[in-house]
């Protein structure tokens, strides 16, 4: 709606991550049940997405209406930023949960063997893409959401408030972003960087499904997703060529994108 390519997703993608990792700490060293963890990991990523509204109203309402370039210059700043204030907080070493995802168990699939959790997450996942569109389609906000992001000018005209939608707007992706990275945590582990890597992958989802476009976002993450699980299982050299191949043909045959629309 915002029109906006963030930079800053993928450090509260990080900044979730680590938040739920001493989330978890906490709880446990508490005593809490270790079944229950994703509890406290969930709400934990869904709290410390309120630095959104910091973020929004104190650094990028003042380049909404200016050039692009401003637009990711400042993003990259705030990604700069929340990198160092990482760093300070956490420390430079790898987080992680030491293996507790796997109170759930294992199941065979396929052929191969899968975590319960992961399978959690995927199911968490298409809850929360399911919840977005029921946002967007069956509720007077996301009817304000979609006029705003056809016709901004207009949505003001009939009395929007456009600096409290998009300070929702804005704090809603930070949460899904802080979310995700404490849901993704417990599989892998905390690193300063996973931020950085997460934008490469950010950009070929926007490139591919097409900016502004919430069916876009769901079927680019999972062409992204899919492919470099499939390069990374038959042939980990191409992880990340086969993706750019994909933008670049997108990019040829159809420059908006799968879902991309003429005002996107």
């Amino acid at each position: 709606m915002q029109k906006i390519f963030n930079l800053a997703c993928g450090s509260f993608y990080a900044l979730g991550a680590y938040v739920g990792v001493s989330a978890v700490g906490w709880y446990v060293d508490a005593g809490g049940p270790p079944a229950l963890f994703i509890v406290p990991l969930a709400l934990a990523g869904l709290a410390v997405g309120a630095v959104g509204v910091v973020v929004e109203r104190g650094l990028l309402r003042f380049v909404y209406d200016r050039d692009e370039t401003f637009q990711l210059l400042m993003t990259f700043a705030i990604v700069l930023m929340m990198e160092d204030a990482i760093r300070l907080t956490w420390g430079t070493a790898p987080r992680s949960t030491a293996g507790l995802y796997l109170v759930y168990g294992q199941v065979r699939l396929f052929g191969a063997t899968v975590p319960v959790y992961n399978l959690i997450v995927i199911a968490a996942s298409l809850a929360i893409a399911l919840a977005i569109g029921w946002l967007l389609t069956r509720t007077a906000f996301g009817r304000i959401i979609r006029a705003t992001a056809d016709n901004r000018e207009m949505a003001e005209a009939l009395g929007v408030d456009m600096r409290r939608v998009y300070a929702k707007v804005f704090t809603l992706g930070t949460a899904l972003g802080t979310l995700g990275g404490a849901l993704v945590i417990p599989a892998t582990a905390a690193m300063s960087e996973m931020g950085i890597e997460l934008i490469v992958e950010a950009f070929a989802v926007v490139v591919i499904g097409g900016l502004g476009s919430m069916r876009g976002a769901f079927v680019g993450a999972l062409v992204v997703g899919v492919l470099r699980s499939i390069a990374i299982s038959v042939y980990p050299e191409l992880e990340m060529l086969l993706i750019y191949l994909i933008v670049i043909a997108v990019l040829v045959a159809r420059p908006r994108g799968l879902f991309g629309g003429a005002t996107a």
